[in-house]
């Protein structure tokens, strides 16, 4: 081979050197970790998982091609920061704190948080400025209209037990709000704190004694924890509740008006999408919800004496009878 040819083609090979390095770069295995506040046997656990994944593949990441998706179930969080992964998705606020503790360099997507700002988890809505980013579980105004809703199915509620966890800044502006409408709505509020099943059952036992009464149920970790045995107090008492999920509904709760969380989850892997191609989550802002869900359960409503009104049904997403 002559020595201007001999040049070319080491000058050929060498020009490719970086493509081919970028390609085997880009298809190494990405590794991702996802905490979910639910137990892996809850029905609405798989739906928000499903959601997540085919979001995913769409995106162009297929599990076990070229990402590995790690499950913790029920907020468990010990030891992922060890497993150095991409990037950690988590859907709720508890969890999401513990992460925090835990890192502030792996990056962090999270969903179904309610009032990160307020939670000191992010510096701004607009620039997260840390580790973390993700959707917010709603904004407090939504608190409002569960107020309004219980109205529109129970008119003669003259008093609402209103369930909060007063350990989160959530727990105690999600009732600020629903304070801040009742006067015009004739309804008295009475807060009840969940910081354990027995503090529950004496309260609502207690307020369940005098007439014209209603539970409504703020978000929170700890709500997800007490799910079934808050909905049991309601049948037991048989007090119309708004619930703030479709879970709540779906177990034989009476109504619920909420973000749409399977939406979230599949706008969550978007994110993912970004941070696996470079994007930091300091300079990503964090989203409200987009799309929100009236849920009804009918069979309960009969069970409890109610006839929602047809102005109501007309506006659900769902109706379960």
């Amino acid at each position: 081979m002559r020595r201007r040819d001999f040049i070319k083609v080491i000058g050929g090979a060498a020009a490719t050197w970086p493509v081919a390095a970028r390609a085997q770069q880009a298809e190494r295995m990405r590794r991702i970790v996802m905490v979910s506040g639910l137990a892996e046997s809850d029905p609405a656990a798989q739906p928000l998982v499903a959601a997540f994944r085919v979001a995913l593949a769409k995106l162009g990441w297929t599990e076990g091609s070229n990402v590995l998706i790690e499950y913790r179930w029920g907020g468990q969080v010990a030891e992922l920061a060890a497993l150095a992964p991409d990037v950690i998705f988590v859907a709720g606020g508890l969890a999401l704190e513990q992460l925090l503790r835990a890192t502030r360099t792996v990056p962090i997507v999270f969903a179904v948080v309610p009032d990160p700002l307020g939670s000191g988890f992010i510096e701004s809505l607009s620039r997260p400025g840390g580790n973390a980013t993700g959707f917010m579980m709603f904004e407090y105004s939504l608190s409002g209209k569960w107020l309004e809703l219980l109205k529109e199915i129970a008119p003669n509620v003259r008093r609402a037990a209103v369930l909060r966890d007063p350990a989160i800044t959530a727990g105690t502006g999600q009732f600020a709000v629903i304070q801040s409408v009742a006067p015009s709505r004739g309804v008295e509020v009475i807060p009840v704190n969940m910081r354990d099943a027995a503090e529950i059952e004496r309260a609502v036992a207690a307020f369940a004694r005098s007439s014209n009464g209603g539970l409504i149920v703020t978000a929170g970790a700890v709500v997800v924890v007490r799910r079934e045995l808050i909905i049991a107090l309601a049948t037991q008492h048989k007090l119309p509740a708004v619930y703030p999920s479709r879970d709540f509904v779906t177990s034989g709760g009476l109504i619920s008006y909420a973000a749409d969380f399977i939406d979230q989850h599949r706008r969550a892997a978007s994110y993912i999408d970004r941070i696996l191609r470079g994007e930091k989550p300091a300079d990503m802002p964090v989203q409200a919800p987009t799309k929100y869900e009236l849920v009804i359960n009918l069979k309960t409503a009969k069970a409890q004496g109610l006839t929602i009104p047809p102005s109501v049904l007309a506006r659900a997403d769902e109706v379960i009878e």
